[in-house]
């Protein structure tokens, strides 16, 4: 029961971790350059929303790999 629990989990997780990734662009664009804003210049640190883009992958991958981890002491 408890393994067929995680073993959705896994899959949400995985799901969700190859759409937050996806949406990374390369190191020129980013998400702003996605919507076309913030062309002109940008600050070092990114907008908002790609450091927000960034918090949720990690968190993400953190979720996806502790959930591994419990997949296998079950």
């Amino acid at each position: 029961m408890v393994n067929n629990i995680l073993s959705g989990i896994q899959v949400i997780l995985s799901i969700g971790v190859i759409f937050l990734v996806l949406l990374h662009s390369g190191k020129d664009a980013g998400m702003s350059g996605a919507f076309g804003v913030g062309v002109a210049g940008g600050s070092s640190g990114g907008s908002l929303m790609e450091r927000n883009l960034d918090r949720w992958t990690i968190l993400f991958a953190v979720l996806f790999a502790a959930n591994t981890i419990a997949l296998l002491k079950t």
